[in-house]
């Protein structure tokens, strides 16, 4: 079982509304006899491609493969609105390939190939699988999983594809009324139900946010303990998700949640970064100085005009059949949260996916210890710009721009 599991914990959690909201994907998915849908945006109708968008002449494999960490949802939104018409659908191996496309639909001269992960690869670390497989040319890298690694497996991130993570802490109000913030439950005895290994709960003992003595690392992924508790504990999830279906689709609960998200209690880190091995960075460089401006532009596209990717999402959620349950509503909502709190932003400048060094920092000064502890050190000296890698971006695309 990996340190680095977040999705599980929502694998099995809409169990007792999984077959309404499956057919409801599907509805939302259109298909042919063989297997393939249409994505978010058309192809360039011929014609020689853009050289700014020449990927083939830039060297890049002739299909960019992408190894997500979870299902598609709409958190990877940004990714499948490169996808071009009618993409190839394998599921089987629970991946989609299709004409890697640009802004408005032009083409790239290549492919790309999107691979699930969590329970498509038996819940291993994307870094694991970047390091299994040579043709993958990107995956998805959490800062926590980077230092922790950082020794025997080090990658480098290009790119932020969220701002801030979605990973939260939530309550009842009606159980809970006084409570604003994670540390609020720190000050009573309430048992908070997380998924084993986290390291931000090392964090949130360490420091003192939460005591060792109420954190249960029993969450199985389902509803049910906190259901039965009566909205008695406190229960980890994500902001994109959870506090939907737990007020529209766990039929026990019904009701709102309140909740923060874990970056805004201190434990800050990128989930969903795009990044490389850093062994292959020197020979990608040619090709992702093209192809990372345009990854950049497909999340502004995505986030300003969602509803075809995520029809595409919906339906390969359905062909993939796998267990995992994500209707139509959470999609839309996990755009509409994702941009009201700022989970896919600009940051603190006009730039969508750049890094900030002073909060890669916290991260190494709070998780070194953390692993040393744990027998896992990490590389000696790790700095953020070991960590990252910003200068393939355009600093002119953003949100808003």
């Amino acid at each position: 079982m990996s340190t680095f599991r977040r999705r599980p914990a929502r694998l099995v959690a809409l169990t007792a509304t999984a077959t309404a909201l499956a057919l409801s994907a599907a509805a939302c998915g259109s298909s042919g006899s063989d297997g393939t849908s249409s994505a978010a945006a058309p192809s360039a109708a011929g014609g020689a491609v853009p050289a700014q968008y020449d990927l083939k002449a830039a060297g890049c494999p002739s299909t960019v493969v992408l190894q997500t960490d979870w299902n598609p949802e709409s958190e990877h939104g940004g990714q499948y609105q490169l996808l071009g018409p009618n993409p190839k659908i394998n599921s089987g191996a629970k991946s989609v390939t299709g004409e890697l496309v640009a802004h408005g639909g032009v083409g790239t001269g290549v492919k790309l190939e999107i691979r699930a992960g969590g329970p498509a690869v038996g819940f291993q670390t994307v870094t694991s699988q970047l390091y299994k497989d040579s043709n993958i040319t990107l995956g998805y890298v959490s800062t926590d999983e980077q230092i922790a690694l950082s020794k025997t497996q080090p990658t480098v991130a290009l790119l932020a594809g969220l701002e801030k993570s979605p990973q939260i802490i939530q309550w009842s109000p009606d159980k809970h009324p006084d409570w604003k913030t994670i540390a609020d439950i720190g000050k009573t005895n309430t048992k908070v139900l997380y998924f084993q290994g986290a390291a931000y709960m090392d964090y949130f003992t360490g420091s003192g946010i939460l005591k060792a003595s109420q954190i249960d690392g029993s969450y199985d992924g389902t509803p049910t303990n906190f259901v039965a508790s009566g909205g008695d504990v406190a229960v980890q999830g994500f902001a994109t998700s959870e506090p939907y279906t737990y007020a529209h689709e766990i039929r026990s609960w019904n009701k709102p949640m309140k909740y923060q998200l874990i970056a805004d209690a201190g434990f800050n880190f990128y989930q969903q970064a795009i990044g490389v091995r850093k062994d292959k960075l020197a020979a990608l460089t040619p090709c992702l100085q093209k192809l990372i401006p345009i990854m950049q532009q497909g999340i502004v596209d995505f986030v300003g005009n969602p509803a075809a990717t995520n029809k595409l999402i919906l339906n390969l959620v359905d062909k993939y059949n796998n267990g995992w349950v994500y209707s139509a509503g959470v999609a839309n909502y996990a755009v509409s949260t994702m941009k009201s709190l700022g989970i896919v932003g600009n940051g603190s400048n006009s730039t969508l996916g750049d890094f900030d060094d002073t909060r890669l920092q916290k991260l190494i000064d709070i998780l070194g210890p953390i692993y040393q502890q744990q027998n896992k050190p990490i590389q000696a000296g790790l700095k953020p710009s070991d960590l990252v890698d910003g200068s393939l971006l355009d600093a002119k695309i953003g949100l808003g721009s």
